[in-house]
């Protein structure tokens, strides 16, 4: 059943938890673990979680994919914390490519 919360609104709770966290217990914690681990360990996580992600779009269920992908979202904003950057900002640049073909803006990044 999908969930009634504004996405936004749910991934901006989770971004503030994830800060919270951060300098944590790493024995209490798993994000204050992954933060203890390094920024490498925080991305592995991050492209482990995508490539898992790839082969639940390609061989498993619905309820895998999603599953997967609330794994990824939530790695995701860990590794994007650890880098300083926000939600807000990741929000913003989807804004300003909002309305704009995607292979048009791929060739603004190119040139």
């Amino acid at each position: 059943m999908p969930s009634t919360t504004d996405p936004t609104t749910l991934l901006s709770r989770l971004e503030a938890t994830i800060a919270a966290r951060r300098a944590g217990d790493p024995d209490a914690s798993y994000v204050a673990r992954l933060h203890a681990k390094g920024r490498g360990k925080m991305a592995q996580k991050v492209g482990e979680e995508a490539t898992e992600v790839v082969i639940a779009a390609l061989t498993g269920s619905p309820e895998a994919l999603v599953g997967e992908a609330a794994d990824l979202l939530f790695h995701l904003l860990v590794l994007m914390g650890d880098c300083g950057v926000s939600l807000s900002e990741v929000t913003a640049e989807l804004e300003r490519r909002e309305g704009t073909s995607g292979i048009a803006e791929k060739a603004s990044r190119s040139s």
